[in-house]
């Protein structure tokens, strides 16, 4: 009898162990969801407690199956730490196809290093991280964690789908919490979803199941807009140590200056007499404050600070004012600093920095941002000012900060605005220029180009770059220009007009392939406009173009007399509601031509059944840039 119940219990104790195999078995994945799929998540499982407005713990299981390297970024095996956001328990299994272990990774063998960027003179963060090499594919990882952290001001989100090229199984986040820390979230694109929300008591659910692998769409609105994820925070919070209030944006603007910002204006009596010398008799408040920003900017250097507070505090204007250096939140302090001094207001401004154009949540009042710029006030809005370049022109925001809500930061509260935006017609590349092509086909020209607005933000870096990254820049921007040489270049950067002229000469040996009897000029030469969309048969997202921009070409060519132009182009023009463009060359005697090309794109958002009109919008764009003359050597 006994050995009939050892025998019945080893059974059910094989069996049990068989399943739990087979439960992570890559083989048993579902065909749809290895579909486009470089891994899958076959249960990501995120529970978080708050104790306190000043405590949380949050533990997480994730399994993932990776079926390429590719897929090795999608791990996401890691953790930072500090002295505020200490680690638990860490631990990493890997198993092989069959669902087998075949290596367990402890803590200790994670590889632990400091998050220092380079540019960063103080940080005591650090990141964990998983440092696996594996031996054959597909393989499993089951990774486990849990955090202890004393900073309620960021509890972590949920993003079911937070990698393209992968698919999710199961999905789930719990998260428990007080009554009286005025805990709230917020939920976007959850529609066409397979997600079910749940409260029960102070605990609120989120469980997504069979989510199929994103492949990546070219032109597609950003994540945050097309993505499922919830978003959560407190009224209540305390960020390293400090207690907050998060009720709205107004109290926690005023928040963060009492705790940020308040007291923290000082600067040496010798700064603040060169500051005054500087300005003279100067009362335009505009004028003084470009003075006192070109003074910040020759002083100053940029550093990161990730320090405890100082991840979030500026250090001293007074620490500044004597080191020279600072980041972003320093710099941007500094530069209030000194405006005080002479009478003129600024407002430190939280923003995220990106050229993604991401914007705070206007309706969701919680610590935000990765960045801190400064606001002036004028009678249309702000001046915003970028402080940790040494060069960027006053009042230029370009990619990095533009058409986004920030929060500025007011002794009376916060306000949240939206910064400059920059109109497609104002962002301008002006070119004119004239080639020669002689008799063995060589060309030989000289161009101008003027760009403003966004346009300015791509260009206006090249006079830091030595002669040889000058060359290689430009025949990449060239790129369809063979045996290209850059002969001279000047560059111009009028950071008053926030214009950059770039002057160049240049030839290319065998512009024209002259082994035939008839020969093909393609008279763009300087600025082609010829990547086309890629073709998609069922497109799934509606595509955005970010930043729209103008360009005008006028450009003289002259062609060795010994050619006959055999055949010639046709002017085109023609429009739609993604833009213009028109192309007309004026022939001249003497095989001389005038050519002349107006190119505007415009910005926005479109749906997704215009994106193939748009495809071939810019197909037709790039047939036209192309536009060829056909020669032949006369008799």
């Amino acid at each position: 009898m006994i050995n009939k119940i050892n025998c019945i219990a080893w059974l059910f104790f094989t069996i049990t162990m068989q399943s739990q195999k087979l439960e992570f078995s890559s083989i048993f994945i579902p065909a749809e969801l290895k579909e486009n799929a470089n891994s899958v998540v076959r249960t990501q499982d995120i529970n978080i407690t708050i104790n306190s407005s000043k405590d949380y713990v949050i533990t997480t299981k994730k399994v993932i199956t990776v079926f390429n390297e590719n897929g090795l970024r999608n791990i996401d095996a890691y953790e930072y730490y500090d002295a505020s956001n200490k680690i638990i328990e860490l631990e990493a299994i890997i198993l092989n196809s069959f669902g087998n272990e075949i290596k367990k990774i402890k803590k200790k063998e994670f590889k632990d290093h400091s998050v220092a960027d380079g540019f960063s003179v103080f940080t005591d963060n650090r990141i964990i991280r998983l440092d696996y090499t594996p031996i054959e594919y597909p393989f499993t990882v089951v990774y486990t964690s849990k955090i202890n952290s004393s900073n309620t001001a960021f509890i972590p989100g949920w993003y079911p789908i937070d990698d393209l090229f992968e698919s999710v199984e199961k999905s789930s986040y719990s998260i428990t919490y007080p009554s009286d820390v005025g805990f709230k979230f917020k939920t976007y694109n959850f529609e066409d979803k397979n997600i079910i929300q749940k409260q029960s008591g102070n605990t609120l659910t989120f469980n997504a199941n069979q989510l199929i692998a994103e492949k990546s769409e070219e032109y597609s609105v950003s994540y945050l807009q097309r993505m499922p994820y919830v978003v959560f925070g407190l009224e209540q919070f305390s960020l390293e140590g400090i207690s907050g209030n998060a009720t709205s944006w107004k109290d926690f603007g005023a928040w963060m200056y009492t705790s940020f910002l308040s007291n923290n204006d000082q600067i040496s009596i010798e700064t603040q007499s060169k500051i005054k010398e500087l300005i003279g008799s100067e009362t335009d408040p505009v004028k003084k404050a470009k003075i006192v920003y070109k003074f910040m900017q020759d002083k100053t250097r940029y550093v990161s600070i990730q320090m405890g507070i100082g991840g979030w505090k500026p250090m001293l204007s007074s620490d500044v004012d004597r080191l020279g250096y600072g980041d972003c939140k320093a710099l941007s302090n500094y530069t209030r600093s000194l405006l005080k001094s002479v009478g003129i207001d600024s407002y430190y401004t939280v923003i995220y920095g990106g050229d993604d154009k991401r914007s705070l949540y206007p309706d969701f009042v919680s610590m935000q941002g990765n960045h801190v710029i400064l606001a002036i006030p004028n009678q249309k809005g702000y001046y915003f000012l970028e402080c940790t370049s040494q060069k960027s022109p006053f009042g230029y925001q370009g990619d990095f900060t533009d058409d986004r809500f920030a929060l500025v930061v007011k002794p009376d509260g916060g306000e949240l605005v939206r910064t400059n935006q920059y109109e497609t017609h104002k962002n301008t590349q002006i070119s004119n220029g004239s080639y020669t092509i002689d008799n063995q086909g060589n060309l030989l020209g000289k161009i101008n180009i003027v760009s403003k607005g966004i346009q300015y933000d791509n260009v206006f870096s090249l006079t830091d770059k030595s002669k040889q990254d000058v060359d290689e820049y430009y025949k990449s921007h060239f790129r369809w220009v063979n045996n290209l040489k850059l002969l001279k270049y000047k560059f111009i950067d009028n950071r008053d007009d926030v214009s950059f002229t770039e002057e160049l000469e240049l030839d290319a040996a065998n512009y024209v392939n002259i082994s035939g009897a008839s020969m093909m000029l393609t008279l763009n030469v300087f600025n082609q406009n010829n990547i086309i969309p890629q073709r998609y048969r069922n497109r799934k997202y509606n595509f955005e173009i970010d930043r729209g921009f103008l360009d005008m070409d006028e450009v003289e060519i002259a062609i060795s007399e010994q050619f006959n132009i055999d055949a010639k182009p046709e002017n085109v023009s023609f429009e739609s509601k993604f833009g213009s463009y028109s192309l007309e060359f004026i022939f001249k005697p003497n095989n001389k031509i005038l050519y002349k090309r107006k190119l505007q794109i415009n910005n926005g958002v479109f749906d997704k059944s215009e994106y193939e009109e748009y495809r071939k919008f810019k197909e037709q764009i790039a047939k036209y840039d192309n536009s060829k003359l056909v020669l032949s050597h006369k008799k």
